[in-house]
């Protein structure tokens, strides 16, 4: 056969095959348009956990070219702020940006998720679910509820909070009413105070009313977006409850595996990226926000005497020992967060606290 005449009838075989292929192609395409909704307990625009769960938003968007499509619904506006979780679970929502203590009514395991009082920091929370195990049991924990986990950063080290009145001695924790999330709240219990847990909007109301003598947040960036530094005048730092705590974009798992390989790999790697940009975005406004908040207006800074700190932290122990006996899955999780606590402990005492010692000395004199 000539090459030309090979050619020829070879044409209608390749435009053919084409068409076929454009024929086959479009159904399988269209099946591929995936639309899910996502929570938070946040209001939209909220400095380094709402910004930065519209922005896992975004990337997912972008990156799946669309065949993903993320909505995403303030607190409040399709489920209220900790119905999260549920709205997740029940298949509601699709996606979760939230915190995994804000949950800890389905298993006090979730504790180790987010933080626990004295416990682990921005960079050893990480460290421990990337490469000691945690990812895998903080799955496990998950497994019961259909919920796929994912870290998504940390604030750093949180403030402690605004209180009217000065913290002296043992007896000004009694009767104190304060707004405080996770296990910090059961310890600040115990310790005598009155524990009332607020969805992050109705925190400045409810110090404006008096409601409540005491609040933490998050530090002085998210602390002055939402105005407390206006109407409390004392503000103790650093958090003896939030060394570091996690946040988490949690998917259905159903939804997830139904996924195909290339947009599973979007939502994780989104969700990796999410949690670098969380950290950073949070502890370079946070030094932005430190010396405007302190110099503009009229707060005090103070920190907890360490005798209430050594008792605060007898409390802990007891608490967080109860909590490591609640059933077997926790009690594995409990042996491994420990053991990892433990070891940076020693090893950042070393370092990093010494560390910053010395570059005190040699920036403040």
């Amino acid at each position: 056969m000539k090459r030309r005449d090979f050619v020829k009838g070879a044409g209608p075989l390749v435009l053919g095959g084409a068409a076929a292929a454009g024929t086959l192609a479009a159904p399988a395409i269209a099946q591929e348009r995936i639309e899910w909704n996502m929570v938070m307990p946040w209001p939209k625009g909220a400095p380094g956990v709402g910004v930065n769960a519209e922005r896992f938003v975004q990337r997912v968007n972008e990156m799946s070219g669309g065949r993903l499509t993320i909505r995403l619904f303030a607190a409040g506006e399709l489920v209220p702020p900790f119905d999260s979780f549920d709205a997740v679970q029940s298949g509601t929502a699709d996606v979760v940006h939230g915190t995994p203590y804000y949950w800890v009514g389905k298993s006090k395991a979730f504790n180790y998720f987010t933080t626990l009082p004295f416990g682990l920091n921005a960079v050893e929370l990480p460290a421990w679910l990337t490469y000691g195990g945690g990812q895998e049991l903080w799955e496990e924990a998950y497994a019961d509820f259909g919920i796929q986990p994912f870290y998504a950063g940390s604030s750093g080290v949180q403030a402690g909070g605004w209180f009217k009145n000065e913290i002296n001695t043992w007896e000004d924790l009694q009767g104190l009413k304060i707004r405080m999330a996770g296990l910090g709240g059961e310890v600040m219990r115990r310790a005598g105070s009155v524990v009332v847990l607020l969805p992050p909007g109705e925190i400045l109301p409810a110090m404006q009313s008096g409601a409540i003598d005491a609040a933490e947040w998050i530090g002085p960036w998210n602390d002055v977006a939402f105005g407390l530094q206006k109407v409390v005048k004392y503000y103790y730092v650093p958090a003896f409850h939030e060394p570091g705590p996690g946040l988490e974009i949690s998917v259905n798992k159903a939804k997830f595996q139904a996924l195909p390989a290339d947009l599973q790999a979007i939502v994780r790697y989104a969700a990796a990226a999410t949690a670098q940009d969380t950290t950073t975005d949070f502890t370079y406004h946070n030094i932005q926000a430190f010396r405007p908040l302190i110099d503009d207006y009229d707060v005090e800074l103070r920190a907890f005497p360490d005798e209430i700190i050594k008792r605060l932290g007898g409390i802990t122990m007891e608490v967080v020992a109860e909590i490591g006996e609640t059933d077997d899955l926790t009690r594995k999780i409990h042996a491994s967060f420990m053991d990892f606590a433990k070891k940076a402990a020693d090893y950042q005492g070393a370092f990093e606290e010494t560390m910053l010692r010395q570059r005190r000395l040699v920036w403040e004199g």
